[in-house]
């Protein structure tokens, strides 16, 4: 049996943006609060009954937020275009030595209705 848990964060950053629309606003810096959850799907351990220690998931959900969190986004470092997308990725690759491995990756922000999910990579 396969069971999924997950866990959420948020961070407030700021970023710029070279777009073909909504050019004004999106090249001059700005912000937003970002939301982000990361799931992780695997058996649970007979030993303990858990599929990972949700401990340890926000422990180091708590090391990703501290590279995101009050930064330039344009500045992280492996980080690249700060899109939804590469932040995605961004989160995914930061935790991909945690086992199970992670399932799906999903960043968004409430005030816009913006979001982008990874799923089973």
């Amino acid at each position: 049996m396969q069971l999924t848990i997950s866990q959420r964060f948020y961070f407030d950053a700021a970023h710029t943006l070279q777009r073909e629309i909504e050019t004004a606003s999106s090249r001059r810096i700005h912000g937003h609060t970002y939301h982000a959850e990361v799931s992780v799907t695997g058996p649970r351990d007979p030993v303990n009954g858990m599929v990972l220690d949700l401990g340890f998931l926000r422990q180091r959900l708590s090391m990703v937020r501290e590279q995101l969190d009050h930064h330039l986004l344009d500045e992280v470092p492996g980080l690249g275009t700060p899109t939804l997308e590469n932040l995605c990725a961004f989160i995914a690759a930061q935790l991909g030595d945690v086992r199970p491995s992670v399932s799906k990756v999903r960043v968004w922000r409430d005030a816009l209705g913006d979001a982008c999910t990874i799923d089973a990579f």
